[in-house]
């Protein structure tokens, strides 16, 4: 195929918050496909706080080589195809990076899957792409919250925490959240429907806590990491259960960031804090993402994602994580679907 494919490519390891100044971007030839291999042209990013950390060191995936593509998550088109799995016109999910044209075997780290039919994009990867496997493996394996026992759910108004906070809800949970600014904690108190929410740019977010919590946390999934894990940690009940997401707050200053002062009271509470990847749980997607569809259809899942347009923009989209600007899953939009 003829054209040209831009790329945004690492060129350096930032220094706290990402920005333009990391990436390059180029152009160069529409790649070709072997046997066994399609051609994808990508139609939405995905922008995920993961990705910062693989800029700048190992984590369950390699660092991102300076030169290369930025890695990120993708819905794309099969344009060309040498697969017998794979047709032209297919909408498939895989990680793709940050670039207009990419081959692949259909193989990975995360292998690449075919969109369900009749779901919109934003969809498939918001509540049932990554984004809603983490929220629900993360709840509900890991977190188990049972009915009349509280959840907290800290960056509660971002893709993975909206929809964590939601499952709890369905399990029969009361959930508070917390988030940052007005619009987003009205937005889940009034829309998604939790039961509390703090806006830890203008409360004490441990005092109130405390005083939404009194008889303490039984699940507390954590999304950001920082004081905010702390506080959590300082407000447990018995045989609490702290689910590590993720830890956004820290991702531009690991070395500066601090360890919990109040881990001990998982001593004095009997309580457990556990990660997870959710690559872990592939065998079990289809079940989940039935559940996440049921749940959906039923009106217990609102989902809202924020689109950005243009792959030329890709850095300032990505750039919006960590500065607080968007809301529910950040997308960015780079074409349309030619059929």
């Amino acid at each position: 195929m003829k054209g040209t494919n831009r790329q945004w490519v690492l060129t350096s390891r930032p220094k706290g918050m990402p920005g333009r100044e990391n990436f390059e971007l180029r152009e160069t030839p529409v790649p070709k496909i072997g046997e066994g291999q399609f051609l994808i042209r990508n139609l939405y990013l995905s922008c995920d706080p993961a990705q910062r950390a693989w800029m700048s060191r190992d984590t369950y995936v390699p660092m991102i080589p300076l030169g290369d593509v930025m890695h990120s998550g993708a819905v794309g088109e099969v344009v060309a195809t040498q697969h017998p799995g794979f047709s032209e016109g297919d909408l498939v999910q895989g990680m793709f990076g940050w670039q207009d044209y990419t081959t692949s075997d259909g193989k990975g780290f995360i292998p690449v899957t075919k969109l369900p039919p009749g779901v919109p994009i934003p969809t498939c990867m918001s509540v049932f792409g990554l984004t809603g496997l983490t929220a629900y493996f993360g709840m509900l394996d890991v977190g188990d919250p049972k009915a009349g026992e509280t959840v907290l759910v800290s960056g509660a108004a971002g893709a993975t925490g909206s929809i964590a906070a939601q499952i709890a809800k369905v399990k029969g949970a009361r959930v508070v959240g917390i988030a940052g600014g007005a619009e987003k904690c009205a937005w889940l108190g009034q829309e998604v429907g939790l039961d509390a929410v703090i806006d830890y740019r203008s409360e004490p977010v441990r005092r109130r806590i405390a005083e939404l919590c009194p008889r303490g946390l039984n699940v507390y999934f954590d999304n950001v990491g920082g004081e905010i894990l702390d506080a959590a940690l300082a407000n447990l009940a018995r045989g609490a259960r702290v689910v590590l997401c993720g830890a956004i707050s820290t991702y531009n200053d690991m070395e500066a960031a601090a360890g919990p002062r109040n881990y001990t009271n998982l001593i004095i509470q009997r309580a457990k804090m556990e990660g997870f990847l959710v690559t872990d749980f592939a065998a079990r997607f289809p079940a989940a993402i039935g559940d996440l569809a049921t749940w959906a259809s039923e009106g217990k899942l609102r989902d809202r994602v924020d689109v950005a347009e243009g792959l030329e923009n890709a850095p300032d989209a990505f750039r919006r994580l960590f500065t607080g600007e968007n809301v529910g899953k950040q997308l960015i939009r780079i074409a349309e679907p030619r059929r």
